[in-house]
């Protein structure tokens, strides 16, 4: 059973389907704040009432007629066979299939790629400003079919002095989710774009960008650089504050979602974090792209040029972008988020890039805690957008 799986995962011994509680290594983590914060568990099918902190088992994908998501949120083909035909395989290095081509992640947008997180980026946002319609998510039945979201495209410098090219979905509410996509991804990814059309349908704002050496903006490509984007995502939300305007929640997928837990380690300016299958052990994951002796090598020539086939640089790892994510305690950035932000990790049961046993590692350490696995999801959740958008929106409304 899925359910026995993930609770030995956690250490305790299901008696009854009634909320168990977490393994005692987290009760004790938990402890340690002077007023302890709800720490229950539940199973629970994708149809019924979700609990605050609970284990999300889909035994079935959520009726496409009964939530009326937007088109960009339903499953469709990654990229046309030509477009497939024109990437060509990697040649030194056995890149996973979520390895983008050529181009992406550098700052010079692509017409169509895909990205790291294996989804096709539609690049060119509107400049300016303008009205466009988008369907209705009906979280709730009696929701309108359809709404105006106003879109405006929006550069902000870093602290570096590198333009952050973002977009910002006006939906009527005065606070906004920030948007933060995956490694070489961009803010045109599919998963972006579906959570940004569901939060819009449902009259919250999204600003999405991309960090800088990624998409349209600025700056060199880092293969780590963990700590520059949560700068980056910080500079945002400065600016969004000096714009009076108030920041609900940040929102991650990917190596996104480790971006927004740093940032809740370091900052203490926003109340609802969202980690979408981000990954606990950054030392895990390194040798799929790299090989199994990238060590010795990144040693030996202070660098590692990841190629295509026909000897294109893709992009280069040097030493010091490589210790940037190896030094990354990611333990102890849980541990120092503070007890009153509430964190929601969600990932896929069938993640093939971030072992879904990150998500339990997660749950031990950050105490005000919701997690929901998604049964059958991948990293991209290439057929479960609906309940990935169900999930977000509905933790993204809560009080």
């Amino acid at each position: 059973m899925v359910e026995q799986k993930w609770m030995s995962l956690l250490g305790v011994e299901p008696t009854s389907q009634d909320p168990i509680e977490r393994p005692a290594e987290n009760q004790r983590l938990a402890s340690r704040h002077p007023h302890p914060l709800p720490v229950a568990m539940a199973v629970s099918t994708s149809t019924s009432t979700l609990p605050l902190l609970f284990l999300h088992r889909s035994t079935t994908s959520p009726n496409p007629t009964a939530l009326s998501f937007p088109s960009s949120l339903r499953a469709s083909p990654l990229r046309s066979r030509a477009a497939a035909a024109a990437s060509p395989p990697a040649e030194t290095l056995d890149l996973p299939s979520d390895t983008p081509p050529v181009g992406e992640g550098t700052g010079i947008p692509m017409l169509s790629s895909i990205g790291d997180d294996g989804e096709q980026l539609l690049f060119g946002a509107t400049a300016g400003k303008e009205t466009v319609p988008r369907a209705c998510a009906q979280l709730r039945p009696s929701f309108s079919d359809s709404f105006n979201v106003s879109q405006e495209k929006i550069v902000i410098m870093n602290r570096y002095g590198e333009k952050l090219v973002g977009v910002l979905h006006e939906a009527g509410s005065k606070d906004i989710v920030v948007l933060c996509h995956g490694f070489r991804s961009s803010k045109e990814s599919r998963t972006i774009m579906g959570l940004t059309d569901a939060l819009t349908s449902e009259k919250i704002s999204v600003f999405c960008f991309d960090f800088s050496g990624n998409g349209e903006s600025e700056g060199t490509f880092q293969y780590g650089n963990y700590y520059k984007e949560v700068q980056d995502l910080h500079d945002v939300i400065q600016h969004l504050k000096d714009q009076k305007r108030d920041t609900r929640a940040i929102a991650g997928h990917s190596k996104g979602g480790d971006v927004v837990i740093i940032y809740a380690s370091m900052y203490q300016d926003v109340s609802r974090i969202i980690n979408m299958s981000g990954r606990f052990d950054l030392k895990r994951g390194i040798a799929d792209r790299l090989g199994n002796d990238y060590m010795e090598r990144i040693n030996q020539h202070g660098f590692i040029d990841v190629r295509q086939k026909k000897g294109q640089s893709i992009y280069r790892v040097t030493k010091e972008s490589l210790m940037d994510r190896l030094k990354i305690d990611m333990q102890s950035a849980c541990m120092s988020i503070d007890p009153y932000c509430r964190v929601l990790t969600v990932h896929g049961s069938d993640d093939d890039v971030v072992p879904s046993e990150d998500a339990i590692e997660f749950h031990k350490y950050i105490s005000n805690h919701e997690l929901h696995i998604i049964e059958g999801a991948d990293h991209r959740y290439s057929s479960h957008q609906l309940e990935l958008a169900n999930i977000v929106v509905k933790f993204a409304r809560s009080g």
